[in-house]
């Protein structure tokens, strides 16, 4: 019994931490029913919220075979085919509450669930049986770096005999001792410590919220502006861009790192300072405006954005238009008087950032129904940081270009037309050979006419349908055709009024 529940408040000690680190799931693996059993008591003891009567409810069921002349305590563990499914869907389901499931046998072969990443063994094993067991947790899934296997009984001589069978790589990457991970936890922090030398922020993860958010901007700005390894330095060509990846590829190996080591002393007294850093690369994620690496900072998993919320105390701190103090600016107001404020800040690479993702979002936002507008402004948003991250521009001559962009952006002049005669015009004068020819004033004749004609010929969802789709472009050649537009020119015209007048009707529907 003693042993019993020393292994128990071990287990619960260890998968408590493992959660902070990586979200997810774990099995235990017991010597034989009667233990299964009384290690699920004595787990409910300790945390009576993860008991559920139901199948459908609790974090925590026993998976056994049994039947009717068992002994009565076995008796709420003993289900039929049905019953256990429904278990089995519920610990497949990385959103489902069922977070921890007791096994003798069952589930050891032919079951996988790739969000589990912890098994606890309890239970001597060898040769094929024991590798079947230990697969239970190295299914590829979402972020999850590797599998644990938690040994209370001893299998490691057992453990390099059954690899003996396999391949050196498969033998290079099994069975790795954990002390390892916390090694290159280690490793992987100092890293990150010395780019950030000379930035107080343990001071700050030791004191108040305030303090812990105030040294965010300087920790981001730090990080968009490394100085590189061998020998080069940020003013090389792509500089800014090899700054920001650098911190990026060592952020994401630290994380990688700690979620290995995750349970062990050493990784649970580094949480807050890891997690620091993970709200770093959240913030510069979030500033990004199509997110870094094809990935938005939401896509964080739970267990990780628990730990960045923690380490700053803050549920907003990737609102870094709020932290550097610009208040979340709205475009009128970016202008000369904008700019000397800017001129004070000691963050100026991360107003950079910043700018350019409200400008991004206002480029979407204004310009969502002109496909040629938003082009425009995007590649001279695009240029503008270019020029930036390859030091051709410092940090306040691209914030005079930024406001420069911003201010044209809202003083596009009203010439009279509708929204959508607009974005025609617009789509039409993009070929400036075609507006020499037809004249400008015919050419808004045109975009009129095409806006009727496209509501006369449209239909709900009619993007989808190929008649559909076919119709609208013999209508819109027509009416090129009877203005006189170029007919070496209608191709790309109608491929592009037609790809207009798509982005309309979705924006409608």
């Amino acid at each position: 019994d003693s042993r019993l529940d020393s292994v128990v408040a071990d287990i619960l000690q260890h998968f408590d931490a493992r959660l902070e680190a990586i979200d997810g799931k774990a099995m235990i693996v017991c010597m034989s029913r009667r233990i299964c059993v009384e290690v699920y008591e004595r787990i409910v003891a300790a945390k009576p919220e993860w008991h559920g009567d139901a199948d459908t409810e609790g974090a925590v069921k026993v998976v056994m075979t049994g039947s009717a002349s068992d002994p009565a305590p076995f008796q709420p563990h003993i289900r039929s085919k049905a019953r256990q499914e429904v278990l089995r869907n519920r610990f497949r389901d990385p959103k489902d509450d069922l977070k921890l499931v007791i096994v003798r046998d069952m589930w050891l072969t032919g079951f996988d669930a790739p969000c589990m990443h912890t098994l606890y063994v309890d239970k001597p094993m060898k040769g094929h049986g024991l590798m079947q067991a230990i697969a239970r947790v190295n299914r590829v899934f979402r972020d999850k770096p590797s599998g644990l296997v938690v040994d209370y009984i001893g299998l490691a001589a057992d453990l390099k005999k059954a690899l003996a069978y396999y391949s050196d790589s498969d033998q290079s990457k099994t069975g790795v001792d954990q002390a390892e991970a916390v090694t290159a936890l280690h490793t992987a922090l100092d890293v990150m410590r010395a780019m950030f030398h000379g930035i107080d922020y343990r001071a700050a993860l030791a004191g108040t919220a305030a303090d812990r958010i105030k040294i965010l901007p300087k920790a981001i700005d730090r990080a968009l502006s490394l100085e590189l390894e061998d020998g080069k330095t940020a003013d090389d060509p792509e500089g800014r861009k090899a700054s920001k990846r650098r911190f990026m590829s060592a952020a994401a190996n630290l994380i990688k790192a700690f979620k290995i080591a995750s349970g062990t002393p050493e990784a649970h007294a580094v949480n807050d300072e890891v997690g620091f850093f993970a709200a770093v690369r959240a913030a510069i994620i979030k500033l990004d405006a199509a997110g870094y690496a094809g990935r938005s900072a939401d896509d964080m998993d739970f267990a990780i954005s628990q730990l960045v919320n923690r380490a700053v105390a803050s549920t907003e701190v990737v609102d870094i238009l709020a932290v550097c103090g610009m208040d979340r600016p709205d475009i009128s107001v970016l202008d000369e008087d904008f700019l000397l404020g800017l001129k004070g800040m000691d963050q100026r690479n991360l107003a950079v950032e910043a700018l350019k993702k409200l400008l991004n979002g206002e480029i979407a936002a204004r310009t969502r129904t002109n496909v040629v507008k938003q082009e425009e402004f995007s590649e001279r948003l695009r240029a503008a940081i270019a020029k930036y991250h390859n030091r051709s521009v410092d940090a306040l001559q691209v914030i005079q270009e930024l406001i420069a962009l911003a201010r044209d952006l809202r003083e596009q002049p009203e010439d009279g037309l509708s929204e959508e005669e607009v974005a025609f015009y617009d789509a039409l004068a993009k070929n400036e050979s075609a507006v020499a020819i037809i004249g400008n004033e015919q050419l808004r004749i045109v975009a009129t006419e095409l806006v009727t004609t496209v509501r006369d010929n449209a239909t709900v969802d009619w993007w989808r349908k190929d008649n559909i789709r076919t119709k609208m472009r013999i209508a819109v050649k027509r009416i090129l055709k009877k203005y006189g537009f170029p007919p070496d020119l209608q191709s790309d015209a109608i491929k592009l009024v037609v790809q207009q007048a798509e982005v309309l009707a979705r924006q409608v529907a």
